[in-house]
This record gives C-alpha cells, sequence and structure tokens, in this order.
C-alpha cells in the first residue's frame, strides 16, 4: 500500500504545491486557470406566480494574460444579455454537455473587461429550487420558495463557477411579496421590510454550492447571543425549544476545533418537503422539520450541520471526489461535540448504528466496488449518484483511528491546526495527507499508520479487522430485552423505560430476525410503534413494516411517505415495498400521489427505485 500511496502524493505534487492552487473539476466548465471570479454583485427579483426567478449577475472576474473566453456553468437558463463594465456587449455560446451538467456558457473577453454582467432567468423545473404552495406549508397562508444547491444545482438558478474548488464573496438584493422574508446564506434580516426588498452580503468566500435562498412566511426568535431559529409562525416555538442547545454546542465546538469564522449561526425550519436532515449554507442551516420530536432527542443533526462551519464551509472538498473531506470530518466533529454535551455513551449510540449503516451499504455496493473508496473517481458522473454512508461513517471511522492513536487532546490540537491550515480554502485528499503526515504521524511517531490510512483512502471495503472498540456494548440494555424475547418472556416485563431513540432504532433493527418476526404485532399493540410521533422510529419501523408486509401499519405509512420528503427517510422504504408485486404497485400509487411534495432530489431517488 506503500506505494499506492506514494504515487497518489507524487501525482498531486506533479501538479501543484500549493495549497491554494485550482484542480481539475471533471463536473465544471470553469477552467480556473484561465479566468477566474473574485465577487458577484446579485440582483433578484422572485416571481411566485410564474414560479422563476428574474436575475442579474455581476461578476468581478481575475484572468491570466492569455485568457480569451471566461466559462461559466449554467443549467435550463435563458441567458438574455451579457456585458461588461461599461455596458458593451459580449459575445458569448452556451454549449451543451449532458443533462445533469448542462450548458458550457463561454463568454469572450475583450482585454479590457474586469467585470462582467449577466441578465438572465431561471427555466422551469429549475432542480435546485423547489417551489412550495401554501398547502404545503405550516401556515397554509403562503407560498414558500427555497434552494438547494448542491452538489452541482447552483448552476440552475445562477450562472456561475459550479465547482467547490472556486470561492468568492458576494452581496445580493432580493425583491419578494411584501408579505415574505428572506434569508440566505449571508448576513440576515431578523423582521420582515414592507419595502420586500432584501439586502445581503457574505463577507467570506464561498463555492457556488453554498449559495443559498429561502422565502416565506418566516418570523425569527434568538437562541443566544450568536445562535438563533428562523420558521414559519405555526412552528417557532416548538423549533425553538428543540433546538435550546445550540448555542451551547457553538460554544464547545469553539472549544474543541477553534474560533467560529462566520459571524453568527442560525437554524431555518424548513417545509416536509426538504431531502435532507440538513444543508450547510453557511451562517444559516437549512433544517428538515423531521427533527423537531418534541423531546430533543434528534439535535445531533444540528450539531452536525453545525460542525460544517469548520469542515466543509471553511475548509472545503476541491472536487466531488474529495468529499470525505467534508462529510467523514463533519460527522467525527459532530460526534466530539455530542460527546462532550451529552455523554460518551450517547454518542457511541449514533457510532454503532453509523457501522452498521456503512457495512449495509457497502454490503449493497459489493465490497469491490470503487464507490466504497473514500476517495472517489466521478468522472462521467453525476456526484448526487455516489454519495452514500461511505463518505460519512468510512471516514469517521478513519479519524477514530488515528485519534485512538494519539488521544482526544493531541487529535483535537491537530484538527485545529488543520482547520487555520486551510482556512477558506478548498483541497483535495493528497493535501490532507501531507498536512497529517507532518503534523500527526511524524509529530507524535505513529508513522505506522501510512499504510493503514492508505488502505482507508484508497482501498474498497473496510479493513477486515476493524471494529470499534467501546468500554461496553453501546445497546447492552436493548440486547438484554432482545434475549428476552428471544426466550418468550412477556413484552410487559422489558424495562423499556428512559429508552432513547436510537435505542428504540436499534431494538426494531434486531426484529429482523425470524423467531421474533411472529411477534411484530404484539410489539406493536404494546409499544405503538405504529403510532410513533418520532421520525427516526417511524422510518425503522416503517421499513421493517413494508419487508414483513405487516399490514396494520400501512395506513400510518403512507400519511408518513406523503408528508415527509427526506430521502433518508424515503428510499429505505420504498425499496422494501418494491420487493414484492403489490408493495411495489402500493409504491407507485404512493409515490404518484406524493410527487410533487417531493424534491427533485428525492423524485430522483425514488424513480431509480421504482423503475420498470
Amino acid at each position: 500500500m506503500m506505494r499506492l500511496f506514494s504515487l497518489h502524493v507524487l501525482l498531486f505534487l506533479a501538479a501543484s504545491t500549493r495549497t491554494n492552487a485550482y484542480v481539475s473539476d471533471p463536473h465544471s466548465a470553469a477552467k480556473p486557470d484561465e479566468a477566474v471570479v473574485t465577487h458577484l454583485n446579485l440582483d433578484l427579483v422572485i416571481d411566485f406566480s410564474l414560479q422563476k426567478i428574474i436575475g442579474t449577475a455581476t461578476w468581478e472576474i481575475k484572468k491570466s494574460a492569455h485568457a480569451k473566453q471566461i466559462h461559466f456553468d449554467a443549467n435550463g437558463l435563458l441567458i438574455r444579455e451579457i456585458t461588461d463594465q461599461s455596458g458593451q456587449k459580449l459575445y458569448y455560446e452556451l454549449k451543451p454537455r449532458n443533462e445533469y451538467l448542462g450548458d458550457d456558457l463561454s463568454i469572450d473577453l475583450p482585454e479590457s473587461v474586469k467585470r462582467i454582467t449577466i441578465r438572465y432567468e431561471t427555466g422551469k423545473n429549475a432542480y435546485a429550487l423547489q417551489w412550495v404552495t401554501p398547502q404545503q406549508t405550516s401556515g397554509k397562508q403562503l407560498p414558500f420558495l427555497y434552494t438547494q444547491s448542491q452538489s452541482i444545482a447552483a448552476r440552475t438558478w445562477l450562472p456561475c463557477k459550479d465547482s467547490p474548488g472556486i470561492r468568492y464573496t458576494y452581496d445580493a438584493t432580493v425583491t419578494v411579496p411584501k408579505e415574505m422574508l428572506v434569508v440566505m446564506s449571508a448576513e440576515n434580516p431578523t423582521q420582515k421590510n414592507p419595502s420586500g426588498t432584501y439586502k445581503f452580503r457574505m463577507r467570506q468566500s464561498i463555492p457556488a454550492y453554498l449559495m443559498a435562498l429561502a422565502a416565506g412566511d418566516l418570523v425569527f426568535e434568538a437562541i443566544g447571543k450568536r445562535t438563533g431559529i428562523y420558521a414559519e409562525p405555526s412552528t417557532i416555538k416548538s423549533a425553538v425549544y428543540e433546538f435550546a442547545d445550540m448555542e451551547k454546542m457553538l460554544l464547545t465546538a469553539e472549544k474543541l476545533f477553534g474560533p467560529y469564522r462566520w459571524g453568527r449561526y442560525d437554524v431555518l425550519v424548513m417545509p416536509p418537503s426538504f431531502p435532507f436532515g440538513g444543508m450547510e449554507n453557511p451562517r444559516i442551516t437549512f433544517a428538515t422539520p423531521t427533527v423537531i420530536a418534541g423531546d430533543r432527542s434528534l439535535v445531533s443533526l444540528i450539531a452536525h450541520e453545525l460542525a460544517h462551519s469548520w469542515s466543509g464551509n471553511l475548509v472545503t472538498n476541491a472536487t466531488w471526489n474529495d468529499f470525505w473531506l467534508n462529510e467523514g470530518f463533519t460527522v467525527y466533529l459532530e460526534r466530539r461535540i455530542v460527546a462532550e454535551l451529552y455523554g460518551q455513551a450517547f454518542m457511541e449510540m449514533e457510532a454503532y448504528l453509523g457501522l452498521n449503516d456503512l457495512k449495509e451499504t457497502i454490503s449493497e455496493l459489493g465490497p469491490n466496488h470503487p464507490d466504497s473508496q473514500l476517495k472517489l473517481r466521478l468522472d462521467g458522473r453525476n456526484p448526487e449518484d455516489a454519495m452514500t454512508d461511505v463518505a460519512y461513517e468510512k471516514g469517521f471511522n478513519l479519524l477514530t483511528r488515528l485519534r485512538l492513536q494519539v488521544g482526544n487532546k493531541k487529535f483535537d490540537r491537530f484538527l485545529e491546526k488543520y482547520f487555520n491550515h486551510f482556512a477558506f480554502q478548498s483541497i483535495v485528499t493528497e493535501q490532507f495527507i501531507l498536512f497529517m503526515n507532518d503534523q500527526l504521524l511524524n509529530k507524535y511517531d505513529i508513522g505506522y499508520m501510512r499504510s493503514e490510512v492508505d488502505h482507508w483512502i484508497y482501498a474498497p471495503d473496510l479493513p477486515k479487522d476493524y471494529e470499534l472498540f467501546y468500554a461496553e456494548p453501546p445497546f447492552k440494555k436493548v440486547d438484554e430485552a432482545v434475549i428476552q424475547l428471544l426466550t418468550g418472556d412477556n413484552l410487559n416485563r422489558l424495562n423499556t423505560k428512559n429508552w432513547s431513540t436510537y435505542e428504540w432504532v436499534h431494538f426494531i433493527n434486531r426484529l429482523d430476525t425470524t423467531p421474533l418476526l411472529i411477534r411484530i404485532p404484539e410489539i406493536d399493540n404494546v409499544f405503538k410503534l405504529t403510532q410513533s410521533g418520532n421520525c427516526e422510529i417511524q422510518s425503522a419501523w416503517y421499513e421493517l413494516a413494508a419487508k414483513y408486509q405487516y399490514k396494520e401499519a400501512y395506513g400510518n405509512m403512507e400519511n408518513f411517505l406523503l408528508r415527509v420528503g427526506r430521502r433518508k427517510y424515503l428510499r429505505p422504504i420504498y425499496k422494501q415495498l418494491a420487493q414484492t408485486p403489490s408493495g411495489k404497485e402500493l409504491a407507485i400509487r404512493i409515490f404518484n400521489e406524493a410527487r410533487d411534495n417531493y424534491h427533485p432530489v428525492s423524485q430522483r431517488a425514488i424513480e431509480e427505485i421504482l423503475k420498470p
């Protein structure tokens, strides 16, 4: 493996020795070696009646001496006009690439051009835009719009260099109906403006996939000095209660990994159609309402999105081949924050479930599948197709292996140095490896880890002898209860008092064994799992119900699938339904009714499952 490691490092060094060098991105037309963008002035009018954005994007550019053109990514945009800083029209051409990459917007660059203004409109069904009807909101009065730019969807609502390796600052003016409030991944207002026009500024440089916008009937309430919640009026109180620990999370993260560099950290509670748990837009996380369980049991998601303020937003993967640098690091940071605030046992439960999910993903992919590597090979593919548990959980487990060699304090200081060294830069895996060699392996005399690290990053599957070590099994109480069930014990004798969400999920997962399946109706009758209001428990239970055709749960399962748009919950249930002809028929009927409630990200995932 050492030979493989050396080859990768040498190839990287041959390309560049500078930490801020641009690397080739197979998913962007950008050509940053010729010309880059440094700042964006954006003027948007949001038309809810026509469901489109009318925009003017003015880019400050920096070009090389030989540059004759500048290249942007655009997908489905109607380009009205392109001019330079003096108003002179510039010649441009839209060159089609493919369906998910969109077009190469190439613009001629006379020598005097320093600024380019692009007037445009978004197209119908722009992938990044979710137009939510009033009936799909909590308040039922006003429509709602939100963007989801990751990974390569920013180009569907903004002509940009849509590569995570290219960063810029921005200012924006956004006009909406006067009853609405607008927020962006920038400095945000906290009250509605009667004019309907809002001004934004993002001083720190970010890549295009972190461009974000949402508009609707929103209110704001502070949690702490630097934290707060945006939500619809009918949701704000429950959200404020649920996320009461946000300020504590921020202070804990700073203690562990260094200063928070984005000013404020706020959370916007999204409509149920939001396809992800959260999106780490700088200064404002977009979060699914499915984490509002009423008991603060699912708030590790907020710790995860906050952690992205260091890993992902501050130090960013330069290409989607290096996605694990964003997500593996973030899962590690999240669980360190959770352990500090809620205890090691809580964190170990998350890690145990996460490792099981990782093993299941690798089993589905196949042990030699290249997508089970941390360093991906996504040339010629849509990056969304490979964004699995691997980047998250395999990345976390690699970093945990390194931490176990030196201890928490030394590894936390190493990470703080890493974030400081690469702050506001986009890097590739090989840059992390070089930094790790110098600041961790050599410094603490653990050079024996080099070949193992290389295996984790560049080889598929998990190392054969790898398992996480715990002082005791994280789900000892649950496993004891399952043994009681296997011996035919009375359900009422099980001590489930004070079980956490993760313990219930583990319990449900353990039921997937033949001797216990016959007791599912009895278990449901005692513990009322079909009627649970906790989305994590519902998802696990309905997946089991779909797999074994426990039809007493189908009514609640259908309501869940119609109401919730989070891809993590949808895919497993639809996948199990699709295993039988009658189940697939039901899944198709539900999906046809629910389709318009789902974001295109979720639509695409379910269509893949249900295709003939």
